[in-house]
């Protein structure tokens, strides 16, 4: 199986939506209302809200394996004005493709990207509930550093745990 991750230009970014409106409700329906993923999925994956993403400086990659999409990641450098930490914002694989490796593979990539960038800490956040993904980090060695309560409008909340991993 030949993997590629191919980093995703601005008139791209609608292949990103494409995906995440297969994988992000699946994965998240055992955890959050509908209410809330419809809103989430507004929030993050709408086509200006990735365009906004995108100019300040999240960088999007697609995973093909073999030709097919098979799931995508973004980073973003100097997070928070700190040149030694690069943020993990989203890492998502479609079902089929989970458990074969490739997740390893991305946190790999991510963890390589960033050191080409001088970072020195993998930083993510993930959702405090979604034990499987908490985890699949653990194993790659991220810990939990600490616990965030993000109001997202709404009435909505993300209970997030931030996990890091040195490079």
């Amino acid at each position: 199986m030949k993997n590629l991750l191919e980093e995703v230009k601005q008139p791209a970014l609608y292949q990103v939506r494409e995906l995440a409106l297969k994988v992000w409700p699946q994965t998240f329906k055992p955890i959050l209302s509908d209410d809330q993923i419809d809103y989430m999925m507004e929030m993050m994956y709408s086509t200006k809200s990735l365009q906004k993403q995108y100019e300040n400086g999240c960088i999007f990659y697609i995973l093909k394996s073999n030709t097919d999409p098979a799931g995508f990641m973004s980073i973003e450098h100097n997070y928070k004005q700190n040149p030694y930490k690069t943020k993990l914002h989203k890492l998502y694989l479609l079902t089929e493709f989970q458990g074969t490796g490739l997740g390893k593979y991305l946190i790999e990539q991510a963890a390589e990207i960033a050191k080409t960038r001088g970072s020195k800490i993998l930083e993510l956040n993930v959702n405090r509930y979604n034990t499987s993904a908490i985890e699949f980090y653990k194993k790659k060695n991220f810990e939990i550093t600490e616990t965030e309560d993000i109001a997202i409008g709404n009435d909505f909340l993300m209970e997030d745990y931030i996990m890091q991993k040195p490079l």
